[in-house]
Formats: structure tokens, C-alpha cells, sequence
């Protein structure tokens, strides 16, 4: 049985939830393989919409047993709310399994990343002030606080003394804050112990043992791909890896068992916070995708930016992940349009580009080249097959495969749970 990768083809929040969801049903277990609690999945089951940010989106599948591998980092309150939030609404969580090797969120991450934000005013790089990126920079570090720490009264005392030394003269030196009393943090990371406990595993053991039993393993990414720390628009991306590559040392199976890796991207194209965005749109075609859309996050409550489909992104996307399918969602939320562009290329100061640009200063000058479509009126929601869709859909989602550079396996057309069209199986590629 396969281990499947599911990443995100654009800047996020483009329904990996629901592609998650979709599979999970199928599948033995869902592994988090990277990111933190800065970045949310939105699943709707039934009349129900469950906002997940830190858990995987396979909480939410009967029999499944979802897991938060080492390369994600923990906030361990937030994790505790998140999971007595889906108790309260009837969801069983007991299957949760935590990598005794991720790293731990403290309160004094989230202070220095939203001092540093600040200080860094205009170069500021959008971050949701979450703690993820300092936490990600002590791994790197290597003065971080793991899970399996927590377990260790005087290893724990150690390591965050050893971290704050450098820390609290900065905060107080540089930043004008109080420095952080080590006891107190001691205390509070120690106050997590009993209950985290039962759901640490060596979550890389138990992973290779269930694809050794025959079991499938979905492994879903954080973020998406433009924000990948190596890949992305940097600097303007998250502090970890959200490609392909990243679930391999995110989870720690080995490349090899990889079987197809699942690429997630809209009819259309959003980001939230700072960076290049070459087919944003500011007139009200873009308020128009926002709304009908509601491209608003899931964990800060921004609102997304917006623009057109980007195949250039999308041909990126392909490579760098080894995507074997696409899952377009939101195409419902291009209905009511009379002409649909698509950007199928660069123009940059009078050369065109028709893969992404290798620098960073040619993609920030980059101005989109499109090709129209004609748009559809007629609602898609009930469709269930490619053949339901008007013809100018049908149409639509040929020409995104043609340009793309991965076949279409699936497709959203609504935000329910079943207002999705498969295509091709996602598990096993036929």
C-alpha cells in the first residue's frame, strides 16, 4: 500500500484540508510533517466546519490515526485547546500520536518574533507572530526544546537556560523588554508533561513499521510550496520545508517509499502576507474572488490577497515536488464570470519567461502574460462528474491540465465534503 504526499501548489490555503479529508477515509494514517499552528486547515463535514491549525485534518476521519511528525513545531497549549475543542463537539482524538523528537513552541519564541516583526517595520516579512520561525531558528540553533525534554526536569532546565543566556540580553538590550524567567518557563513547560505523555511516540518507528504491515500513509504538508524556506519566494515564505522533500525528514521515512505526491491549488490564486504576487488583482474582480471565495485565514483572520490562475507557479509547483496529480478546488467560485484569464508566462522588462525566474529581484518585476477563457453562469455545486460541468468549465480545467504540467485528479466545486469531482484514484493512480 502507497505512501501518498499532499502539498500545497501555491502560497496555501488552497483546500489541502478537503483534499485531506477526501483521502482520509482511506488511509491508516495522516502525518503533519512540517509547520506549526501558524497556518489553518478548514473541513466541512455535513453542516459542521471544523477549523483545524496545528492538528493533522485526518483528527476529523473515524479510524485513522493522525500524527504530528518531528519536523512540525508544537505549541503545546494550543495543541491542548485544539483538542478539547473537538471533544467537546463529539470527535474522538485518542489515535493522536506526537514525535517525541519535534520541537517545542515557548512563550518567549512567540515574544521574539513579534518584537523582531516590528523592528523590522518596512522589510516586516508578514509573519503570524505564532513563534514558529524562532522555534524553527533554535533547531538550527541547536539550543531548541524537544518533547521527549519535557520528560527530563534537569535536561529541560539546562537547555532553556542555555537558550534564554543569549535571548534576555537581547530582548533587554536591544528590543527594551523584560528578560524571561527561566524558572517560571521551567515550570510551565514541565505543567504539559503528564497529560502530552500517552500521546508521544517515536513516530518515525511506528511509521516505517505501518508501511512495512501494508498500511497507507498520508503525509500533508503546512504551508505550500511558494513558501517553502528553500523553494519559496523567499524571504517572504514560512521557516520550514513544505515541499515533497519535506516529508521525508518531516516524518523520518526514508525517499524511496514515496508512491505519488498530490499537488493542491485553486481555480485561482491567493496569499496572505508580504511578498511578490505577479497576478494579484486590485480592482473589484479581485474584492469578487475574496468574497465569494471567502479568502480570509483560518488562523490569523487576514484577508488573502488575490489574483488569477498561475501556471507559471503551477509548472514550478510540478517540478520541484515530482507532483503525479493535481486537485484544483474552488472552481464554483469563478462561476458568474464572462472571461477567466489565466497567466501563462512572465514578461519581465521585455523578456518573457515561461518558467519561474531564478532570482529574486526578476520575479518581484514580473508582470503576468494571459491568455482568456470563457466563463460559465450556471452552478456547479451538484456536479459529480467532469460531464456535469458546462462546457466552458470542462474547458477551463483542459486548458489549466495542458498548462500546468500535471494531470487534474480531482476537482472542487463547493465546500462541502462530497462537492468534489474525482477523476483519477488519488491512492493508487489509475
Amino acid at each position: 500500500m502507497p505512501a501518498v504526499v499532499l502539498v500545497g501548489a501555491q502560497w496555501g490555503d488552497e483546500g489541502k484540508g478537503k483534499a485531506t479529508d477526501l483521502l482520509g477515509s482511506r488511509v491508516d494514517y495522516v502525518v503533519k510533517f512540517n509547520g506549526g499552528n501558524n497556518a489553518g486547515h478548514t473541513v466541512v463535514i455535513g453542516d459542521e466546519k471544523y477549523a483545524l491549525h496545528l492538528l493533522p485534518s485526518g483528527i476529523l476521519s473515524p479510524g485513522v490515526t493522525p500524527v504530528i511528525g518531528n519536523g512540525v513545531v508544537v505549541d503545546i497549549e494550543v495543541l491542548f485547546e485544539e483538542l478539547d475543542a473537538l471533544v467537546a463537539r463529539g470527535v474522538d482524538v485518542s489515535r493522536l500520536l506526537v514525535s517525541s523528537q519535534a520541537h517545542v513552541i515557548t512563550d518567549y519564541h512567540r515574544t521574539i518574533d513579534k518584537v523582531t516583526e516590528r523592528f523590522l517595520g518596512k522589510r516586516k516579512i508578514g509573519t503570524t507572530g505564532r513563534g514558529i520561525g524562532p522555534a524553527y531558528a533554535d533547531k538550527i540553533n541547536r539550543v531548541g526544546i524537544r518533547i521527549s525534554d519535557l520528560f527530563d526536569p534537569k535536561i529541560l532546565r539546562d537547555k532553556v537556560e542555555g537558550s534564554l543566556n543569549q535571548k534576555n540580553h537581547l530582548l533587554v538590550k536591544v528590543y527594551n523588554r523584560r528578560a524571561v524567567d527561566v524558572d517560571q518557563t521551567v515550570d510551565q513547560l514541565l505543567a504539559y508533561a503528564e497529560r502530552l505523555k500517552p500521546m508521544v511516540a517515536n513516530t518515525p518507528l511506528v511509521l516505517n513499521q505501518a508501511l512495512d504491515a501494508g498500511k497507507t500513509v498520508l503525509f500533508e504538508a503546512g504551508q505550500a510550496t511558494m513558501l517553502d524556506i528553500d523553494h519559496g519566494t523567499y524571504p517572504f515564505v514560512t521557516s520550514s520545508s513544505a515541499t515533497a522533500g519535506g516529508a521525508v525528514t518531516g516524518s523520518g521515512i526514508g525517499p524511496t517509499r514515496v508512491d505519488s505526491v498530490i499537488g493542491v491549488i485553486k481555480a485561482y490564486t491567493t496569499r496572505v502576507g508580504e511578498g511578490p504576487f505577479p497576478t494579484e488583482l486590485f480592482d473589484d474582480s479581485g474584492e469578487y474572488l475574496r468574497k465569494t471565495g471567502g479568502e480570509y485565514g483560518v488562523t490569523t483572520g487576514r484577508a488573502r490577497r488575490t489574483g488569477w490562475y498561475d501556471a507559471v507557479i503551477a509548472r514550478y509547483a510540478s517540478r520541484v515536488n515530482g507532483l503525479t496529480d493535481l486537485v484544483v478546488t474552488k472552481l464554483d467560485v469563478l462561476t458568474g464570470m464572462d472571461r477567466v484569464p489565466v497567466c501563462v508566462a512572465y514578461d519581465v522588462d521585455g523578456t518573457r519567461y515561461d518558467e519561474m525566474p531564478d532570482d529574486q529581484t526578476a520575479f518581484h518585476h514580473a508582470v503576468p502574460v494571459y491568455e482568456e477563457l470563457p466563463g460559465w453562469w450556471e452552478d456547479i455545486s451538484g456536479a459529480r462528474t467532469i460531464e456535469d460541468l458546462p462546457k466552458n468549465a470542462q474547458e477551463y480545467l483542459k486548458f489549466l491540465e495542458s498548462v500546468s504540467g500535471t494531470r487534474i485528479s480531482a476537482v472542487g466545486v463547493g465546500p462541502r465534503r462530497d462537492e468534489i469531482i474525482p477523476v483519477h484514484d488519488l491512492i493508487h493512480g489509475r
